[in-house]
């Protein structure tokens, strides 16, 4: 659908499942929304700000997930229902204010919504943010299914209310990015003005009594997810296997004992609410249990919570199975085969394999799929810049490496990166491991580290390191790869774009302003020009203090969707290019590696693919025989 708001209750939609939470969110009276783009959670955000200005919602891109909670959380006190979402990494950065807020509770319903991306299909770790929900004593909710996402997080608000605490609601990638068709329910009309009532104080001191507050409060909770629309059961009341699950785990168990035909020996019971534990529903089942498995993704917390509860209520412990016993793998997704393989063997049946039809088949169309490694799309800027640094660190000579972060340019440890990136862990985190080593300087530490960093990154998360490397007078060589968009999660724009969400003009925060005000040195160059960004990159080697290298030049994608066709495509002059004779051994299609250029077995000579060329021009200039040129000059 073009619009979560445009369809009429009662209509049927095929939404995603981020589609689904929103409109969900929508379907509250959900007034505030604000969030960090990151996968898998950013269509959450990205859908509610293309809603009607005229509903009266506020929808806003933050710096950061603490802001956007923060952000949420401030419409809270002010009676307003609102959303804040993020990816598993973004609630460790929320976590604070989060871990706070607890205790103080809010008042509007406050939902908090974090997906997980279990594999790290888009991520740096598959961190499992449930744990969360025990650390803050917080209600926690999992939806089974894409609508159950939405009808959840509608759910969610109201419980929010009644308990004056934030609720999360935690869904995964094969959720948030799997479609299905969901009836929609009525959108209500804006609610009143929202008003701060000074009569009252949001501070949570005493902490022990709030604590004892809040505990009172999650008690309140277990008791409305006793009688909670989304745990159900089904199956035999004596079987000879118990399938709690919860997440994914459902709707993978449902398919997978229907397939096995074990429908008269296994009951499935399924947890929407998973923290606290729904027990008066739970404890008949595990009461006649004679085997549980537990299916849940990633970490075994509610196989633990579960086998807790037994012992708790003195039941006789059934035979568990699932990931605290190796039934599954400790790591990862749960997925169809995986689950059929578990239940199998629970029952003791013989696992029921792929059919060797099909089997033979996707063997088959899998031999036909090229090869495709991690690489820069064509034209893309960092592969310049990389190459660039690779240079420069070579002409220094004194072992410099590159320290880096997650994001597109993340690629840099990979080949199309020429191997340059050596740290990887968490937003911000180049500049700050750089920031310490600059302290090694007096300690002996010879090799000088170049920080590398996005443009959104930047406002994210690297501020703090220029300013602990500005104070504590160390040596920070920052380069910050501005491609004009937080490219790797879907464009959206950051404080230096002048964009905000729902399409709104907003004032740029100038990257070189934020890093001169901090008292760093600043220059701009544009990757593209390699001869003078290599330059650029050396001098920065050789610089004391704190400095700041800008590469800029917007995102391939970003240039092609702004220009019909490439400028001045790339062309190959057949004459000049010596093929694997030449001295540069392939240069341009072997180590350069841009997906524009490939490489003719047939002629012996490089190629160009019109077709993905973006015309940046960056391949001619590494062409040692001048056989690589633009269209504007001559070959």
């Amino acid at each position: 659908m073009t619009r979560i708001d445009a369809a009429p209750a009662g209509a049927t939609a095929l939404l995603l499942g981020n589609e689904a939470i929103a409109r969900g969110a929508l379907e509250a009276g959900v007034r505030v929304a604000a969030a960090y783009p990151g996968n898998p959670s950013s269509e959450i955000i990205a859908t509610l700000a293309e809603v009607d200005p005229a509903r009266g919602l506020y929808v806003e891109w933050s710096v950061n997930e603490k802001v956007a909670l923060e952000t949420a959380a401030a419409a809270s006190l002010c009676g307003v229902r609102a959303l804040a979402a993020m990816k598993q990494n973004g609630l460790n950065v929320a976590a604070d204010f989060l871990l706070n807020l607890n205790l103080t509770g809010t008042g509007a319903g406050l939902v908090l919504v974090v997906c997980d991306d279990p594999a790290g299909l888009s991520s740096t770790n598959e961190q499992d943010s449930r744990s969360f929900a025990h650390i803050g004593d917080l209600p926690l909710l999992e939806p089974g299914d894409v609508a159950e996402a939405g009808a959840m997080t509608a759910w969610a608000f109201t419980l929010s209310e009644e308990l004056r605490l934030p609720v999360l609601v935690r869904s995964v990638t094969r959720i948030s990015h799997a479609s299905a068709a969901v009836t929609l329910g009525a959108l209500p009309p804006p609610g009143p003005a929202p008003r701060f009532d000074r009569g009252r104080a949001w501070i949570g001191l005493p902490v022990e009594r709030a604590h004892r507050d809040l505990h009172a409060k999650l008690a309140r909770a277990g008791a409305a997810f006793a009688a909670a629309p989304f745990n159900r059961a089904a199956g035999p009341a004596a079987p000879d296997l118990t399938v709690i699950a919860c997440g994914t785990g459902g709707r993978y168990a449902e398919e997978m004992i229907a397939a096995l035909g074990a429908g008269d020996r296994v009951a499935l019971v399924h947890v929407g609410t998973t923290w606290p534990l729904p027990e008066p529903f739970l404890l008949p089942h595990l009461a006649r249990a004679r085997r549980v498995l537990v299916l849940e993704e990633v970490d075994p917390v509610l196989e633990e919570a579960v086998q807790a509860l037994g012992a708790r209520r003195g039941l006789a412990p059934p035979a568990f199975c699932g990931r605290t016993t190796g039934a599954l793998p400790a790591e990862g997704e749960l997925g169809p085969d995986l689950v059929r393989a578990a239940i199998a063997a629970c029952l003791g049946l013989p696992d029921a394999p792929r059919d060797p039809v099909y089997a033979a088949e996707a063997a088959a169309a899998a031999a036909l799929a090229p090869p495709r490694p991690w690489g820069f799309c064509a034209g893309c800027p960092h592969r310049a810049s990389y190459w660039a640094i690779k240079q420069a660190l070579a002409l220094d000579g004194r072992d410099g490496f590159v320290a880096g972060d997650i994001g597109c340019y993340s690629l840099g440890f990979g080949p199309s990166g020429f191997g340059q990136m050596r740290t990887m862990q968490a937003m911000g985190s180049g500049a700050g491991l750089a920031s310490g080593l600059g302290a090694l300087a007096g300690l002996g530490l010879a090799q000088p580290a170049l920080a590398v960093c996005g443009d959104s990154t930047f406002f994210h998360a690297v501020l703090p390191a220029l300013v602990n490397a500005r104070y504590n007078g160390l040596d920070l060589r920052l380069v910050v790869l501005d491609n004009a968009a937080t490219a790797m999660t879907g464009f959206q724009p950051h404080p230096g774009t002048g964009r905000a969400a729902q399409a709104r003009p907003a004032h740029e925060v100038a990257i070189e302003a934020a890093a001169a005000g901090l008292g760093a040195t600043v220059r701009v160059q544009d990757p593209f020009d390699l001869a003078a960004t290599t330059r650029a990159v050396h001098d920065l080697l050789a610089a004391r203090g704190v400095n700041v290298l800008v590469l800029r030049q917007p995102c391939a994608l970003v240039r092609r969707r702004a220009a019909a066709a490439p400028a001045a495509p790339v062309r190959v002059d057949p004459a000049r290019c010596r093929g694997a004779a030449c001295g540069c051994n392939r240069l341009c299609t072997r180590v350069f590696r841009c997906p524009g250029l490939l490489w003719d077995a047939a002629a012996g000579v490089a190629a160009v693919d019109a077709a993905l060329c973006s015309g940046c021009g960056v391949c001619t200039q590494i062409c040692p025989a001048g056989a690589l040129a633009t269209e504007s000059s001559t070959c």
